[in-house]
């Protein structure tokens, strides 16, 4: 998806350096990477922005209200049982609106073979994400008023076979999400809420709804975050999951995380994560890493 992207955005670029007088050049570029620092958020394992595992209203990359962004992430979250791999590229337009890509790999190692789908066995899913601005900015303007934004993730489940095998419905399905967040900068704190309308078994990975109940359900992600300095960040996230096959429990995520960019485009996460239980498998809890960059 990223070659497509940058091969649209190139004769873009061309046409607005072409346009524009020499000292416009100067004072203008179409990848500005004017905003504060970590107010772009990081990159969820959905590959859209915010914290590590909840979306926040934040638009990825780095630029402004008259510029283009862009990112790539990559994340590892190794647990007791399983490995979570996810890699995507997004592209922020005009601080507004948000496109992304993300495709996770998740590592059933021992587990596929007690499941009966051979050692090593890795479920796949492709996600495609987009989000809107709707009202409010995340540092500037009225301080009551957060960044709201309206987001949508489709994902494609490439292990079809195997969701409906453990009580799945369907193998792709649609997400939405309503966020809003809000970076109090005199007391260097964040706080984001997020409802998700969703019917994915542990995000996606185990299919969609069951064809007993095949309804969407609200979902809750809260996140609060303290600045230690320009450049570093802790803090928690909780989110809420629907519990909707009968034959895997499913537990609500948290985690507890620290990120630091260690230049202006280049921001490393670390985090302790609590996924709950997991396809039979309880206590699956780990270290979570993921490096971002941004532009």
């Amino acid at each position: 998806m990223d070659q497509p992207l940058i091969r649209l955005l190139a004769p873009l670029s061309l046409a607005c350096l072409c346009a524009a007088s020499p000292a416009a050049a100067q004072e203008t570029s179409l990848i500005d990477g004017g905003k504060l620092l970590l107010t772009n958020g990081v990159t969820t394992i959905e590959g859209s922005s915010g914290g590590g595992v909840a979306t926040w209203s934040t638009i990825a990359g780095r630029e402004t209200d008259r510029g283009i962004g862009l990112s790539g992430h990559v994340t590892l979250i190794e647990l007791p049982d399983y490995g979570w791999q996810s890699h995507g590229v997004a592209v922020g337009i005009a601080n507004r609106v948000e496109i992304s890509y993300a495709r996770q790999n998740f590592d059933t190692r021992d587990v596929g073979t007690a499941l009966g789908l051979g050692r090593g066995y890795t479920l796949n899913q492709n996600i495609f994400g987009a989000k809107l601005r709707l009202a409010g900015d995340i540092v500037y303007g009225d301080p009551l008023l957060p960044q709201i934004s309206l987001g949508v993730e489709h994902k494609r489940n490439r292990d079809t076979p195997v969701a409906l095998a453990v009580g799945a419905a369907h193998g792709s399905g649609t997400d939405f999400t309503l966020s809003a967040t809000k970076l109090f900068l005199s007391h260097s704190v964040l706080v984001n809420a997020t409802a998700r309308l969703t019917k994915a078994n542990q995000a996606g990975l185990l299919g969609f709804g069951t064809p007993g109940d095949d309804a969407h359900r609200v979902q809750f992600e809260g996140s609060v975050a303290y600045q230690l300095s320009r450049r570093a960040v802790i803090g928690a996230e909780y989110r809420t999951k629907p519990d909707q096959l009968a034959i895997a429990r499913e537990d609500d995520w948290w985690d507890l995380f620290a990120a630091y960019a260690l230049t202006d485009h280049l921001t490393v996460t670390a985090a302790y994560v609590d996924l709950g239980s997991i396809a039979t498998f309880d206590q699956q809890r780990g270290g979570f890493l993921s490096a971002q960059i941004a532009f």
